[in-house]
């Protein structure tokens, strides 16, 4: 083959996933001698998105903070509260931040090759992977791909796939509006339409924040109807006549317990989004990988088929559960999220949505949240 380039593993994607796995190899003893490929069509020099979690403490991504706040907010139309989220803290890490950091590290590794390049193609033959760009065919024995496509997981009708879309505008107002010690978690006091929608406010001073339009929903919505939306909420709902847009983001997450299973081969894993990373229910995914890295690394040590690894747990039968109801009744959201924020702490539920409690807090967080739309899901997955 010409023009052919070999490694021993190739990394598609230099997002979340991508970086978060190289630079894990990087640190591990076992890849030392190992050649190592990281692939992405762009330079990785643009700040596209920011990613959010919630941690206890200190954490290891701590020192790339933006900002973190102590406190969040929660708005219904029946009920609305602030908490103190202690002993967690919400942190937001900008993307370019991340990117930077890890590409710092990675780039003077001697085994690890960083190239900006478009993948055509990638296939397994069963004893090597040919990955194809416009230039050159990269060949290894094992390779990453984080590409995503909503393909990946339309085609069945097995498991519902919903969209978590949104966007987002970095506003600074004239006059202040924002308290910067609260993130506004979800606030659902605006109109829902038929759909799960909310606001999400990342307040990062009196005059500046990120203010985001979203939703849970199977469909995309126009431009213009997510710009109305920020507008009348900034305008009406804050009282911020006057603002100025710096910056915008915009996005779509798969909420899906669709295992992504049937893409994997002996030597091409899907990593990130595109292997099902995603928390299916809230659509959270920096965290979940970071989670996951490890365990992948330690079974790359045995040398067994790419696809073989499971992440699956009870939580995706929980996860399941909540997207069955939302496709069945789209509008639900708002009732199930307010049900869940009024009867139980905001400790239990990032500890549930962590997937950290046992069978008994699973049992008490299921019991805050409204049980007939969860009963008639389950049946109708039994029967």
């Amino acid at each position: 083959m010409e023009n052919e380039s070999t490694f021993d593993y190739i990394i598609i994607g230099a997002g979340a996933a991508g970086l978060m796995l190289a630079d894990a190899m990087r640190k591990d003893s076992f890849f030392d001698n190992k050649a190592i490929l990281l692939l992405d069509k762009d330079t990785k020099k643009n700040n596209d998105r920011t990613w959010c979690f919630w941690e206890k403490g200190t954490g290891i991504f701590d020192n790339l903070l933006y900002t973190s706040w102590k406190n969040i907010y929660f708005g219904g139309a029946e009920f609305s509260k602030q908490f103190n989220i202690a002993p967690y803290q919400y942190k937001m890490i900008r993307g370019i931040d991340f990117y930077e950091d890890v590409l710092s590290r990675i780039t003077q590794c001697p085994n690890i090759t960083f190239k900006v390049a478009e993948v055509l193609e990638v296939s397994d033959n069963g004893s090597k992977v040919a990955v194809v760009t416009k230039e050159v065919t990269y060949v290894s024995k094992q390779a990453f791909n984080s590409i995503f496509t909503y393909e990946m997981a339309t085609h069945q009708k097995k498991y519902p796939v919903l969209q978590q879309h949104w966007l987002g505008w970095f506003v600074k107002t004239e006059k202040p509006v924002f308290n910067e010690g609260v993130a506004t978690y979800m606030d659902f006091s605006i109109p829902q339409n038929g759909n799960t929608r909310f606001m999400y406010v990342l307040p990062f001073s009196r005059t500046e924040a990120l203010v985001e339009y979203t939703l849970f929903s199977k469909e995309l919505l126009s431009l213009e109807t997510y710009e109305e939306a920020l507008t009348t909420y900034l305008k009406e709902d804050l009282g911020c006549k006057e603002f100025e847009i710096l910056d915008n983001e915009k996005g779509s997450i798969p909420m899906t317990c669709y295992e992504f299973r049937e893409h994997h081969t002996e030597n091409i894993r899907f990593i990130g989004t595109a292997g099902g990373w995603a928390k299916p229910s809230t659509g959270y995914t920096f965290m979940s990988t970071s989670k996951k890295i490890p365990v992948l690394i330690d079974y790359l040590k045995t040398g067994k088929p790419l696809k073989d690894l499971r992440f699956k747990n009870k939580f995706w039968y929980y996860d399941l559960l909540l997207l069955d109801v939302l496709a069945h009744d789209n509008g639900r959201g708002r009732i199930i999220f307010e049900s869940l924020f009024k009867n139980r702490s905001p400790q239990l539920i990032f500890k549930f949505l962590d997937e950290e409690t046992n069978f008994l807090e699973d049992i008490r967080y299921m019991a805050g949240a409204p049980w007939p739309p969860f009963t008639k899901a389950l049946m109708r997955r039994l029967f």
